[in-house]
């Protein structure tokens, strides 16, 4: 992904960003600071729980814990997961934000007009549907107002979630593989995604028909969709724009694909029945919000449950888990501290 997000950004003469701006600083002061603060977010706030704010008791509690738990393999874990899954990440703002370039179907390098295939998801949308938009048919059930207000922030929790998931499995992961299980799924389904959006080029119909979500209630969807929208314009007509990513990408819907990995590898690697059921629940409610604001064609959501799915599964075989009947498994792999026959 690094290598083609560069070759990308050379051929087209475009600038490698970063997405997300001045937060932090550059990346090479960024990355140090999420590696620190991986290990500050266990090491804290457990220290001073067992301590129970005893000052005598803080510097032992937290040299126990660097000893049990961050060990060479844990800190490798840590390292690795992090670059990996920032540098993929990052190609992939970078290859996103590209896309109108690189599938360009006007030789006049002053005037960009992108590849779309806006128009025969649209009608393959309205085939199952029996000839109405998915949209009309969820905002009639479900109505204009408080679903979009109940759906909004279930949908923009993406954002945060995605870091947050990264996090929990590097962290905290019982077994070390289920870290890096977590980490290369997550990769290869970004990756995958990439290549969807090269493959078939989409706005999504929230920004090419827009009739049909104008009477949503405004919502921080709302704001994020018109932003973006905007976003691209500059990127396509304002040759002064370089440094703003171009973040429309349609098909396939890695919202759909990523909340479906989190519910799978809660499912496969978390006991708790409780965490079980807000990962699907979410899951499902994240679908209906791809279609009811807009965001997605079903096509879109379709392929990204495949994207899930494949890398979930490739993610396993490359981490060296082997799947039992039933929605289990088991890790074939072993650390110093945790072999394969201890759960």
């Amino acid at each position: 992904m690094g290598g083609l997000a560069v070759f990308v950004s050379i051929k087209y003469d475009r600038p490698l960003l970063d997405p997300e701006g001045s937060f932090l600083g550059p990346s090479y002061v960024r990355l140090p600071l999420l590696l620190i603060f991986a290990l500050a977010i266990d090491l804290i706030p457990r220290t001073m729980w067992m301590s129970r704010g005893r000052p005598g008791s803080i510097w032992p509690e937290a040299r126990e814990r660097l000893r049990t738990h961050w060990g060479k393999e844990r800190l490798i874990l840590v390292f690795i997961g992090v670059v990996s899954f920032y540098v993929t990440y990052v190609s992939y703002r970078n290859l996103k934000s590209n896309l109108p370039f690189v599938r360009d179907t006007n030789p006049d390098p002053m005037d960009t007009s992108p590849v779309s295939f806006d128009h025969e998801l649209h009608v393959m949308d309205k085939i199952l549907f029996f000839g109405h938009d998915p949209s009309t048919v969820m905002q009639g059930l479900l109505g204009h107002s408080f679903t979009a207000h109940l759906l909004s922030p279930i949908y923009l929790f993406f954002l945060p979630m995605v870091p947050i998931g990264i996090t929990a499995w590097i962290v905290w992961s019982r077994n070390i593989s289920f870290g890096y299980w977590f980490v290369t799924s997550q990769c290869l389904a970004w990756s995958f995604g990439t290549l969807s959006y090269y493959l078939l080029p989409t706005l999504g119909p929230g920004i090419n028909y827009q009739p049909p979500y104008e009477d949503l209630a405004h919502t921080p969807t709302s704001d994020l969709l018109a932003s973006i929208t905007n976003a691209r314009h500059r990127v396509l007509h304002d040759p002064t724009a370089t440094e703003i990513v171009n973040s429309v990408a349609g098909f396939a819907s890695l919202h759909c694909a990523i909340t479906l990995l989190v519910a799978l590898m809660v499912q496969y690697t978390i006991r708790n029945k409780v965490v079980k059921i807000v990962v699907w629940v979410n899951f499902g409610l994240t679908v209906v919000a791809t279609l009811y604001f807009g965001w997605h064609y079903v096509a879109d959501d379709i392929a990204g449950i495949a994207i899930a799915i494949v890398a979930f599964y490739l993610g396993a075989i490359a981490s060296g888990q082997k799947f039992d009947k039933g929605f289990k498994s088991h890790p074939t792999t072993t650390t110093s501290k945790i072999p394969r026959d201890r759960d």
